[in-house]
């Protein structure tokens, strides 16, 4: 008999999220995405292993964790107004290519300049922390949001994350790409009240240049989601330049027509670039992705195009 505990690689459990589903939720975000969309607010969310994150404005410049590292992935690089007796202030380099994110150096580095992202827990433990928050989800209607990177690409965690979410009879949402396979949606649809369902662009051509894959699963385990009963509230972000022409707003609407029953919700999510700071973070410096706001006509024009749907369109 197999006995091994599953556990899951967590970046971050967030409680008081009230973006993610009703009422007051605590979200858990999984590691480890499928796709690349370019616009990712969440840096830190795509590769399926711990990473070494370094935020300059914490440093002190005690360059402790110089010495801690195993493998001298860590140095002070110099400047003209620097010597090697006397190094810049809040100054180190990582090199990406030497650190393995072990996270040796993060144990030394009190201001916490230094973390890793991603880390393991159990779904009990999971479970430990969010029920500190019963009665906020009982006297608001909330629960608890899995959401990623992708949540159903550690498909075993998950189920047993709502597994034990069940026995306390909380809401449960699932914030999803959708790519994952049909097996893997029938697994968790029993256990998931809602599901928060990512429509980016309606050519499968096309989501996959941009993203790095195809749309067929995702738009195939929409269907099947709403075939058998389950609950969706479509997210749709809108970037300019990728998604936002009048042609892929109206496939997208026809599209929600074709299972509204099972739509609670459209939600449009304007792009925005808060995330871009977490790519430095990362060693990710250059190619940062950028584009136009969205427009407020373009805004009004899709909750226009999307209110054909007969269902609640709101704007994040």
């Amino acid at each position: 008999m197999n006995t091994t505990i599953k556990k899951g690689l967590i970046y971050d459990i967030q409680p008081f999220s009230i973006q993610d589903g009703p009422g007051i939720r605590t979200t858990v975000f999984l590691k480890g995405c499928p796709l690349r969309c370019p616009w990712c607010h969440s840096p830190e969310s795509q590769e399926f292993h711990p990473q070494l994150c370094w935020i300059s404005m914490r440093c002190t410049g005690c360059h402790t964790c110089i010495s801690k590292c195993p493998n001298q992935a860590i140095t002070v690089p110099f400047t003209k107004n620097s010597t090697e007796s006397s190094p810049s202030l809040c100054q180190i380099s990582i090199n990406r290519g030497k650190c393995v994110n072990c996270g040796t150096c993060t144990q030394t580095c009190l201001p916490q300049a230094l973390f890793l992202s991603g880390s393991e827990y159990t779904a009990d433990q999971v479970l430990e922390i969010v029920q500190k928050d019963l009665p906020f989800y009982r006297t608001s209607g909330g629960g608890v949001t899995i959401s990623g990177g992708e949540a159903l690409s550690q498909p075993e965690f998950t189920l047993e994350l709502l597994k034990a979410l069940k026995t306390l009879n909380i809401h449960t949402a699932i914030d999803t790409t959708g790519f994952a396979g049909t097996e893997i949606i029938y697994q968790i649809l029993p256990l998931t009240d809602l599901f928060l369902y990512d429509l980016k662009h309606m050519d499968s051509k096309i989501h996959k240049t941009i993203t790095g894959v195809p749309n067929e699963q995702i738009l195939n385990n929409a269907r099947l989601i709403a075939a058998s009963g389950g609950k969706l509230q479509i997210r749709i972000p809108l970037i300019t330049g990728f998604n936002t022409d009048i042609y892929n707003l109206r496939a997208a609407a026809e599209f929600c027509r074709q299972i509204r029953q099972s739509i609670t919700a459209i939600q449009l999510l304007p792009y925005h670039d808060l995330g871009n700071a977490k790519y430095p973070r990362l060693g990710r410096e250059t190619n940062i992705f950028t584009t136009a706001p969205v427009t407020d006509e373009c805004i009004r024009q899709c909750k226009e195009i999307f209110s054909s749907v007969k269902v609640p369109v709101t704007v994040h």
